[in-house]
């Protein structure tokens, strides 16, 4: 057995690092040596146990006389979950110990130098502010990493963030204050994020941060007596005091002489005036063309750019599959795509999920739009039957004072109509405002008659084929809503132990997580034997039949065929036998219930046990004697459990973790009741589904999912289908009485007296002939229930296009091309469309099923009212101030007390509000977001990031228009011309590379391969390098060069706004409408102009990438060598020296351009020096000269001063390197030491070689200074 010993104290973060690991160990594969779990040891080891003196915590002994390992660092490795720190030599495993090893070298010594004076652990003459600027250096890398990523590396917590965020505890609980958590809010909003991951909690609990008030006891002057120190900690002391003096000295002298080179302090910048919100005003009459004659905004602004545009979009139907063809049904070459909506409910307003699923459907509808294919996005909405009930009754309720029962089913209906009518199409406007390019005219309603139709003829279809059929089971039933519900409308609420939950009808909370245990007496037993039994609801013990034990059980053996006595009802519950019951639980004793829990159901079954309900649909009890007759279930809970102990049965109660279900539109406490129903037998149809993944006629995406899917479809239930409401699809199936004596009265179980028809006279046909009876004998009662939601949702891929009725829609669009969802609803949804759609088609819904991740907030929780962290898309879009958030609570139906508790969410989360991001930037970082198979943890400030990308499109696209000039005309074909410069051929090759993988990845559904690729050539390759050496060319004289540089320039703009178009259509559209037009056929729009494709676009220029490098990493260099000597504000001369050869060859005039371009490269100031080194090929020469190139650095640096700090960095990485050396050269290191470690050995031995090599040069040229 390992053991893991830790410290108890709560502040010793290597211990509690080293402990956290263990929870991920636990929670994940296992730790990553390979070995059981530790057992943990609250104290240091035993001497005797150590062949040693006794290590540092923590410790971990992997087993008794196995290998011992200590330190914080090397015992996380160990315990961490193998691959959760990244695969083993990829560049993410190499970026996690890059922060380890930066939290342990610099974040640790920073954070205790800061942290241990607060607690009165150092000498007061220690300087505070110092260790505070110190620990803020170390917090500055920190900080920056973090204003682009959620954690250190990857989408989740590392071995990276947990040695970071143990190292700053300390600060975070005594020194940092709210002031300085606002100073470092990317740092403070990760640590937040990481300490509130379960595996964190465990170990931490809630982390109280620093409020700015230190405790009595560490207030100053109540430090507590350090030890006494040893002469040699004394001397290094004096050392220290000595060296901080010289120091001292030596800046007080700096202060007094002006550096040499300064420059006059430049006059302060006046502030720039704010243009406040920039908007549209130019009457433009909705579905007109948008007036862009005019200038363009000085800025970017979204209210400006997606003004006008969409009604244009609409209106000149360029969503609709029609569009540029005489027919859906015309021959197209270039294929066809189709898909349609997950219809959102009629009640709903959009939240993050809807942004993030249309964001990736429309991105793929205009791709495949803009290649020219017959595209169809068919969009839909669904009656939502529970959500649009409730929220209708509670409108009467508060209006009229009615319930839907006094007002009667019609009226109610009316209502329902009514309300749908005023608010009803609210989703689609938000639909629109995102920029979906759905084909409205085929916008479908599952209630509308055509939809209807498609329903009843399915359920008719269905019951005459037997599939569907009558049955009493046990379903999940809402005492609220006196309705049965689905398994997806189920939430289950983790308990850990006795807890007090209100419930809808109860004043008083009513107690969960707790197991009560009682005893049945034996029946017949003269020594008043008794078996022992425990329930978590004690009420239904009142529909107890039977006791169920183990049939090896010894201790119940001499029970067979014995019973016991129900204390409150006149019955004997037999004892059963059943290899249900497990032996170690409790006193391996099982009350069985029938008729309220699923397992004893079961039980029931196989026993012939019978099942007594004793609760009605409201839950209050029956079938049962007084005094709790009539009682509410959780009043008879309380009762029964008097009842118990006056009776001297009651024989304990105990905390017990448990999981409640909870309907998720009442949150009411779901019951198991006993209802007949409709089922649908699903065994059949869940083969064929399964069968069509495994053949490959279905694909799912990613491929993860497929192993749920035939898990799923392996252990498939029937499935209910009736739902005890008003609105929705009435069932079509009647009940039949017969007046002839000779045909006995039916029951509602039995399915032979039930019909069904597409209308009442098929019925009473059908009924008639089943009974050999003539019509007029015979009376229908249609089925009061509706069928569930997802039975018209199941059929939307073909309801929606006319079945059962042939259609031109029909014939060209189905089967479907993709159905795009979140995998939350692969079984609810998608699983019920691929059996209905075989069963009543014959064919598949749709080829491919692609499944996106859920979105999360920033913390990795998921989206909840109560906690405050609903976003809705629309105020990511306009923005919204925290009182804006907070006014948008009061209007939700959450209770008061939650209402506070999200008020203080929001405001943790946006102290300033959400600002303005608009549409292009929430979709375009959705889908840069969107990991295969993950969750989302979506962090609104980088969608802000996104939207200053916009502004960088705005203003290179304003710069470029500037640079083409009024009266450019732009070559009828993309192709170069043959004499472009270097930097053309670049920027072509890039865009080459930008237009290959932007296909790619919509191909293989890798949204941020797509975004990355077209983000870096914006942003890294045409705005900052290509747009600045274009400058001087276009104000030169040479007019060939410059005529070049804006056809390029041209192509660039041209291509790079179609490359982004399907994920930011306003801003895109709105510049490409301010472009000149090849041709005066072009078409009109950008969302039906042609997608770029390689073959378009085929300028890959190998060559010109090589040679152009070499003027990046001049500059590069160049600017690395000023940041490393602090000459940032000065452009010093540098001379880099780069060969040519004595014969002038095509690598003659390259090296010429370069030298040219890193001139023009900002900020560089270079002069280009030539150096004859023919002996040698011109790339190599390139080579070796970037990497030892000199500068001129006198008079801007102090080279003695640049030395001795180099020389104690060189020390310092000699002596890392040389114990990385020895510990990898120690005997039994590569068997005993873990490979991932070795990995990180090497990785970081590495890492300190390549510093030893930079140092060394950099002293070198020092040395040449003095």
């Amino acid at each position: 057995m390992s053991v893991l010993y830790v410290s108890p104290h709560p502040d010793a973060f290597p211990s509690l690092r080293a402990l956290i690991a263990a929870r991920y160990g636990e929670a994940g594969e296992g730790p990553g040596w390979g070995g059981a779990h530790p057992r943990i040891c609250l104290q240091p080891p035993p001497t005797s146990r150590t062949p040693f003196p006794p290590p540092r915590l923590p410790a971990l002994e992997q087993g008794p006389g196995g290998l011992w390992v200590w330190g914080a660092t090397a015992v996380a490795q160990l315990l961490w979950p193998a691959g959760l720190g990244g695969p083993g030599g990829s560049r993410a495993a190499v970026l996690v110990q890059q922060w380890v090893s930066y939290a342990d070298t610099e974040l640790i010594p920073a954070a205790c130098g800061a942290a241990l004076p607060a607690l009165g652990l150092r000498s007061s003459g220690q300087d505070p502010q110092a260790a505070l600027a110190a620990l803020g250096r170390a917090l500055g890398p920190l900080e920056e990493w973090l204003r682009l990523h959620t954690y250190l590396a990857g989408e989740a917590p590392t071995l990276g963030d947990l040695a970071a965020v143990t190292a700053l505890l300390l600060p975070f609980r005594y020194v940092l204050d709210p002031s300085a958590r606002r100073i470092w809010g990317n740092v403070t909003r990760w640590f937040i994020t990481c300490v509130q991951q379960p595996e964190f909690r465990a170990v931490l609990g809630d982390v109280v941060l620093y409020s700015g008030a230190r405790p009595l006891s560490q207030q100053p002057g109540s430090e507590v007596p350090a030890p006494p120190k040893t002469a040699a900690q004394l001397k290094k002391e004096a050392k220290k005091r000595e060296k901080l003096e010289k120091f001292q000295q030596k800046q007080k002298v700096q202060q007094q002489q002006p550096p040499p080179g300064e420059k006059k302090p430049k006059p302060e910048k006046r502030e720039k005036r704010d243009p406040g919100v920039i908007t549209y005003d130019l009457p433009t009459p909705p579905g007109e063309k948008k007036d862009v004659s005019g200038t363009m905004p000085d800025s970017y602004s979204p209210q400006y750019v997606e003004a006008a545009w969409y009604p244009w979009w609409e209106q000149q139907g360029f969503f609709k599959p029609e569009y540029g063809r005489s027919s859906v049904s015309a021959p197209n070459p270039l294929g066809i795509f189709m898909m349609c909506i997950p219809p959102p409910n009629v009640t709903g307003s959009l939240h993050l999920g809807h942004a993030l699923t249309n964001a990736i459907q429309d991105s793929l509808t205009r791709w495949h739009r803009m290649r020219g294919e017959t595209t169809l996005w068919n969009p839909g909405c669904d009656h939502a039957g529970i959500a649009t009930q409730v929220v209708v009754e509670k409108k009467l309720w508060r209006e009229q004072g009615l319930s839907r029962h006094q007002l009667g089913r019609e009226a109610f209906l009316r209502e329902v109509w009514k309300w749908k009518e005023e608010k009803g199409d609210r989703i689609y406007h938000q639909l629109k405002k995102l920029g979906s390019s759905l084909d409205w005219n085929r916008a479908c309603f599952t209630m509308d008659p055509k939809l209807s139709a498609a329903v009843t003829e399915a359920f008719v279809q269905l019951h005459e084929e037997g599939v569907i059929y009558r049955s009493t089971r046990l379903v999940n039933w809402s005492c609220t809503l006196n309705s049965a519900i689905s398994d997806i409308e189920v939430d289950k609420k983790e308990l850990t132990g006795r807890t007090l939950l209100s419930v809808p009808g109860y004043k008083e909370k009513v107690e969960f997580g707790v197991l009560i245990s009682f005893a049945y007496k034996v029946q017949g037993s003269d020594s008043d034997e008794e078996v022992l039994v425990a329930t978590t609801r004690i009420e239904t013990m009142l529909g107890d039949v039977a006791v169920a034990v183990h049939p090896k059980d010894p201790r119940y053996q001499h029970l067979k065929g014995k019973s016991v006595i129900h204390p409150f009802v006149s019955r004997s519950l037999p004892i059963v036998f059943d290899d249900f019951v497990d032996m170690e639980f409790g006193t391996g004793a099982v009350k069985i219930t029938p008729a309220h829990d699923q397992n004893d159901y079961e039980v029931g079954q196989r026993h012939g046990l019978e099942a007594i309900s004793i609760m009605d649909a409201q839950g209050a009890l029956v079938n049962v004697p007084p005094p709790f007759l009539g009682l509410p279930r959780f009043e008879a809970r309380k009762a029964v459990l008097a009842a118990l102990k006056e009776r001297g049965l009651f024989r304990g109660i105990e905390d017990n973790p448990m999981v409640v279900p909870l309907c998720n539109r009442s949150k009411d406490v779901v019951e198991p009741l006993l209802r007949p129903q409709w089922y649908v037998r699903c065994g059949e149809m869940a083969q064929a589904a399964s069968a069509a993944v495994t053949r490959g006629d279905l694909r799912i995406l990613p491929e993860a999912h497929q192993r749920t899917w035939h898990a799923w479809m392996d252990n498939i239930r029937d499935w209910c289908i009736s739902r005890q409401l008003w609105w929705g699809h009435r069932i079509p199936a009647y009940f039949v009485t017969v007046s002839d004596p000779a045909v006995p009265p039916g029951e509602d179980p039995d399915g032979r007296y039930w019909v069904s028809g597409r209308t009442k006279a098929e019925a009473l046909e059908k009924a008639a002939k089943e009974f050999g009876v003539s019509p007029d004998k015979i009376s229908l009662q249609q089925d009061e229930d509706v069928l569930d939601t997802w039975f018209s949702s199941g059929l939307f891929p073909f309801s929606i296009l006319g079945w059962p009725n042939q259609s031109e829609d029909l014939s060209v669009f189905y089967p479907g091309t993709l159905l795009e969802t979140g995998h939350d609803i692969l079984f609810f949804w998608v699983a019920r469309m691929v059996m209905l759609g075989l069963k009543l088609t014959g064919r598949l819904p749709f080829r491919e099923v692609y499944l996106h991740a859920i979105v999360r907030d920033a913390h990795g929780r998921k989206m909840s009212k109560s906690l405050g962290n609903v976003i809705d898309p629309l105020d990511v879009i306009h923005g919204v101030s925290l009182q804006g958030l907070h006014d948008q609570l009061l209007n939700s139906n959450l209770d008061p007390s939650e209402v506070e508790k999200a008020k203080e969410g929001q405001k943790a989360d946006f102290p300033a509000g959400i600002p303005e991001c608009g549409t292009d930037a929430l979709r375009f970082g959705l889908c840069a977001y969107t990991s295969q198979g993950r969750d989302i943890n979506l962090d609104v400030n980088r969608i802000l990031g996104y939207r200053h990308f916009c502004n960088k499109l705005w203003n290179a696209t304003k710069f470029a228009l500037r640079g083409l000039g009024k009266d450019f005309v732009p070559s009828p074909t993309s192709e170069p011309g043959g004499r472009e410069s270097l930097v053309d051929r670049w920027i072509r090759s890039r865009l080459t590379e930008a237009v290959r993988l932007s296909n790619q990845g919509f191909q293989a559904y890798d949204f941020p391969a797509v975004t990355t690729a077209q983000y870096s050539f914006w942003l890294y390759e045409l705005c900052d390098v290509y747009l600045e050496c274009l400058k001087p060319v276009l104000n030169g004289g040479d007019q060939v060069a410059a005529e070049c540089a804006r056809q390029t320039l041209y192509t660039c703009l041209d291509v790079g706004l179609r490359l982004l178009s399907p994920f930011m259509p306003f801003v895109t559209e709105e510049l490409f409408q301010r472009l000149p037009r090849r041709t005066p056929r072009a078409p009109p729009s950008l969302c039906v102009t042609s997608y770029p494709e390689p073959s378009e676009c085929s300028w890959k220029d190998p060559e010109a990438e090589a040679a152009f490098e070499l003027a990046l990493s001049i500059t590069r260099a160049v600017r690395s060598l000023r940041a490393d000597y602090n000459l940032t504000r000065i452009r010093p001369d540098c001379e880099p020296q780069a060969p040519v050869s004595p014969v002038p060859s095509a690598h003659s005039g390259t090296s010429v351009q370069c030298g040219c371009l890193v001139s023009f490269l900002p900020s560089t100031q270079v002069s280009w020096k030539w150096l004859m080194r023919p002996q040698a090929p011109w790339h190599q020469q390139c080579r070796s000269v970037c990497r030892r190139w000199p500068a001129r650095l006198q008079g801007l640096v102090d080279p003695a001063r640049e030395l001795g700090k180099l020389q104690a960095k060189h020390d310092e990485a000699q002596r890392q390197a040389q114990r990385l050396r020895e510990r990898r050269a120690a005997s039994g290191y590569t068997v005993k030491v873990p490979l991932k470690v070795q990995e990180a050995d090497e990785a970081k031995l590495q890492q300190t070689e390549a510093e030893l090599r930079k140092v060394d040069e950099a002293i070198s040229l020092f040395q040449k200074m003095l």
